[in-house]
């Protein structure tokens, strides 16, 4: 009994520590943006092949005896990879590091994290689960919540930018691709490794776009450096480790819901280390949205099967 308590509670803990970095994370990213000249398409390929290799690393370790190149060995699986990768990884990195870049953590976040919206209306409109009046009602207080955040009650003009609008939608809607297709790849592998090679091919499409090795470092100061450390691997490789590790200890239910802590600590954080300051409208927006992301989380997920 006290060996399950501590396991639990060790999954529990990396659940919420790894949360806490992606918020942080995101942060972070906003700072490197703004204040350090960083540009977001060399960071967003830099994170993703660091992030994966250390992935890829952590699973052989774990995995002494499996090969990391095992899912590789079907045709199928590489298809749905490439497609997971392309579809899902690459497009929720990129534009939620867009969003970010063209408005701010807290906002980007959220708008992210509005993607079991996505979800439920998805599965609805595939005939695979009824739309009752608990998601009918999910739906609406969304629409509320994220109108009060991009607006602050105002009919007439927004005050979150609208490509900061525009690519945290699409952050939010790949997250929910990203949340659905992999299902069958990941009751097949290990989490960690389709994570990690999903990366690895992200960040090899990204380097057609911006190279790692095309950067100048003349600039950077100090603070530049620790805050790329902790960025790419402090809230981007550890966080993934963490919190898919907790997976070990606690059921995916409970992981999501102590995962909702991530947009929090996004708010949280972009308001003390940033400035960044919200209006009485939008306050009430953010809680709305957090109210909603941490009833879905608690809320049984359909089936899921393509």
């Amino acid at each position: 009994m006290k060996g399950y308590k501590q396991s639990r509670l060790k999954g529990i803990l990396f659940a919420i520590i790894g949360a806490s970095l992606w918020g942080l994370g995101g942060t972070v990213s906003d700072f490197l943006f703004k204040h350090a000249g960083i540009n977001v398409d060399w960071y967003v390929t830099t994170r993703l092949i660091i992030s994966g290799l250390f992935l890829l690393v952590m699973f052989k370790i774990m995995n002494s005896r499996q090969s990391i190149f095992v899912i590789f060995t079907r045709v199928s699986h590489v298809i749905t990879l490439i497609i997971y990768s392309l579809f899902g990884m690459l497009i929720v990195q990129y534009a939620y590091m867009a969003s970010i870049n063209e408005g701010n953590a807290a906002v980007a976040t959220l708008l992210q994290y509005i993607a079991p919206v996505y979800i439920i209306l998805w599965f609805a409109f595939r005939g695979k689960e009824k739309l009752r009046a608990f998601d009918i009602v999910v739906v609406l207080l969304t629409l509320v919540g994220t109108f009060l955040l991009l607006t602050n009650g105002s009919l007439s003009k927004l005050i979150v930018a609208p490509s900061s609008l525009f690519w945290g939608i699409l952050a939010g809607l790949a997250l929910a691709f990203y949340t659905i297709y992999a299902e069958k790849l990941l009751n097949k592998y290990a989490s960690i490794l389709v994570v990690g090679w999903a990366m690895i091919i992200s960040g090899i499409i990204m380097t057609l776009r911006h190279p790692i090795w095309n950067v100048s470092m003349t600039q950077w100061h100090v603070s530049t450096f620790l805050y790329l450390i902790f960025g790419i691997i402090g809230g981007t490789a550890l966080a993934y480790y963490l919190f898919i590790d907790s997976l070990k200890y606690l059921s995916a239910k409970e992981t999501t819901l102590f995962g909702t802590i991530e947009p929090v600590v996004a708010v949280v954080a972009s308001g003390l280390f940033l400035g960044v300051s919200f209006k009485a409208f939008q306050i009430l927006g953010i809680i709305i949205i957090v109210v909603l992301i941490l009833v879905l989380s608690l809320k049984k997920q359909p089936n899921i099967d393509n």
